[in-house]
């Protein structure tokens, strides 16, 4: 490979990270949201509301994880099988 794809691999490696913070901070706000709304509204539907978003966020965080490892599995299987540059490339 050349340099323009080693920085190309890297730039998706740091997407990639970047898309897992994401859920991961929606998977948090899902979380604190539920717990608010349980909260604050202890009656009625909104309760139940709370209460649904508690396993979404759960559901997000885990969708993340899972996403983040196969993409980076894939990218490093991709780096593993790249066959050998020239001597100081």
């Amino acid at each position: 490979m050349i340099l323009r794809d080693e920085l190309a691999i890297d730039r998706t490696l740091l997407a990639n990270e970047r898309t897992l913070l994401a859920y991961l901070r929606s998977a948090v706000s899902l979380g604190i949201a539920g717990i608010s709304i349980m909260h604050f509204a202890a009656h009625g539907w909104y309760f139940w509301a709370g209460v649904a978003c508690l396993p979404a966020g759960v559901l997000a965080a885990l969708i993340g994880i899972v996403r983040h490892r196969r993409m980076s599995a894939h990218f490093r299987a991709l780096r593993a099988s790249r066959p050998p540059g020239p001597p100081g490339a």
